[in-house]
C-alpha cells in the first residue's frame, strides 16, 4: 500500500511541476506523456499496459474449468539521467500474477519490481547495465509479454527460461559488414531470480549470449517482437545462442523454481543452460525456433546424511516452433508446436507435446489488439488437455 501511494505521489508530482505549461501527449502506444527537463538534462517517459485474460480448460476425466483474470497491470518508466548515454528503466507489477511468489526471501512482501535497472554507453558501442531486469537467455522470454504473438509464451519458456536477476551485463555489438550485425551480451547475477533481500544464498550465475544478423537490422528492433507487424520488405534473419552456468545453485530451474531446502541449509549443485534460437520475418510471414538443454553436476538434493529430499533438478530439453501469416487487413494466423522432455527417470515426468493455434487481430499494433487461440496438451493417454484462451492488450 505504502509503494502504490508512493507511486501515485511519483505521478501526481510529474504533472504538477509542469508549472500548467501545455503538454503535447504522445501518439497512441508511445507512453502516457513525456517528461523533460528546462535544461534537457533528463528526461522521463511515462507508460501503462492491461491485459485482460479469459481461460477455458479441458483435462481427461475432469470438469471444465474457467477462469477470468487480470493477467498483467503494469507500469514502466524509462528515460535518461544528465546524457542520453546513461539511460535507465522501471517497471513495476499491480495484478497479483505479476507480484506473486513472496517468501521469506523476499522479505515476505508483494514482488511489485519487475525491472530497476541503469545502462551506461560508457564506450561507443559498449553498454554496462546494473541493476534488475532479464537476463540474455532465450529469445521468447526476452520478447516483452506485451509484443508476445500469441496469448502467452510456450511451455519451453515456462521450463526453461532463466528469467530475471539482480546483477552486472556488459553488452556490446559490431558489423563485419554493411549489414552483417554481431551483437555480445555478458552477464554475472546473483543467481536466485528478482527482488532477493537475503543475500547471495548460493553461488553466482554466469550467462553469455551470441547474436548473429546476417541480413541487417529488423525494422523497429523486430528481432524481439512477435509477429512480421513491420511487413520487412526483404527478408531479416536473427540466429542467437545463450549458455548459461549457475555455480552452486540452490534451486530447481536455476534461478527459478523452488529452493533445495535440507536439514542443514540448502543443496547446491552447479546447473548449466544452453538456449539455441532464431527469428525470421518477410513481408508479413514469421518463424520463430527455439531450443533449450538443461543439466545439473547432480539433480538430487540430498540431506546432510544423503538421504533425499525429494527435491530435484528439472533437467532436459524442450524444442519449440511457431510461425505466423500477417494479412493485408492485420488479422494473422499464428501456429505453434513445443515438445518437452524432461527427464523422466531423474523427473519422473512424462514428455509433453503442445499444439497451439492462435488468431490475432492487431488494432494498433501491439499495442492494441485482441489474441485468441487453441491449445491441445497431449502428456498421456489418460492426462490430456484442451485449453481455449481469449486475451484484450492495451499498451498506452
Amino acid at each position: 500500500m505504502k509503494l502504490k501511494l508512493k507511486l501515485l505521489a511519483l505521478v501526481l508530482l510529474g504533472f504538477f511541476s509542469i508549472n500548467a505549461q501545455e503538454i503535447e501527449s504522445p501518439k497512441f502506444g508511445k507512453g502516457l506523456f513525456d517528461l523533460v527537463g528546462k535544461d534537457s538534462s533528463w528526461a522521463m517517459k511515462i507508460g501503462a499496459r492491461m491485459q485482460f485474460l479469459a481461460v477455458s480448460n479441458w483435462e481427461d476425466h475432469k470438469d471444465n474449468q474457467t477462469t477470468f483474470l487480470v493477467r498483467r497491470a503494469r507500469l514502466k518508466f524509462d528515460g535518461y539521467a544528465v546524457s542520453p548515454k546513461f539511460k535507465y528503466k522501471l517497471e513495476l507489477g499491480l495484478s497479483n500474477r505479476d507480484i506473486s511468489g513472496a517468501s521469506i526471501y523476499t522479505n515476505n512482501a508483494p514482488r511489485y519490481i519487475l525491472d530497476a535497472v541503469i545502462k551506461w554507453n560508457f564506450y561507443k558501442n559498449f553498454e554496462l547495465w546494473f541493476g534488475q531486469t532479464k537476463l540474455p537467455g532465450n529469445r521468447e522470454r526476452v520478447i516483452s509479454s506485451a509484443n508476445l504473438q500469441q496469448v502467452d509464451r510456450s511451455l519451453l519458456n515456462s521450463r526453461f527460461n532463466i528469467d530475471r536477476d539482480l546483477g552486472v551485463q556488459l553488452r556490446h555489438h559490431f558489423n563485419l559488414s554493411e549489414n552483417f550485425v554481431v551483437k555480445e551480451m555478458f552477464s554475472i547475477a546473483q543467481g536466485e531470480g528478482r527482488n532477493i533481500t537475503t543475500g547471495n544464498l548460493g553461488g553466482y550465475q554466469y550467462t553469455g549470449r551470441l547474436e548473429l544478423l546476417p541480413l541487417g537490422e529488423f525494422a523497429n528492433k523486430g528481432d524481439y517482437k512477435g509477429s512480421d507487424l513491420q511487413r520487412e520488405v526483404t527478408p531479416k534473419l536473427a540466429l542467437g545462442i545463450t549458455y548459461d552456468y549457475n555455480n552452486n545453485a540452490i534451486k530447481t530451474r536455476s534461478n527459478q523454481g523452488s529452493y533445495m531446502e535440507t536439514d542443514t541449509g540448502f543443496f547446491e549443485t552447479n546447473i548449466n543452460t544452453l538456449f539455441i534460437d532464431a527469428m525470421f520475418k518477410y513481408k508479413g510471414f514469421s518463424f520463430m525456433a527455439e531450443y533449450a538443454d538443461r543439466d545439473s553436476s547432480d539433480p538430487f538434493a540430498k540431506n546432510s546424511d544423503d538421504t533425499f529430499t525429494g527435491d530435484v533438478v528439472q533437467v532436459g530439453r524442450g524444442l519449440n516452433l511457431q510461425s505466423g501469416v500477417l494479412c493485408k487487413n492485420d488479422w494473422e494466423v499464428s501456429a505453434r508446436y513445443t515438445n518437452i522432455k524432461l527427464d523422466e527417470a531423474i523427473t519422473g515426468k512424462m514428455p509433453e507435446n503442445q499444439y497451439t493455434l492462435g488468431l490475432s487481430k492487431y488494432i494498433v499494433g501491439h499495442n492494441l489488439k485482441i489474441q485468441t487461440d487453441v491449445n491441445y496438451l497431449d502428456v498421456d493417454a489418460g492426462n490430456n488437455e484442451i485449453m481455449y484462451r481469449l486475451q484484450f492488450d492495451i499498451h498506452f
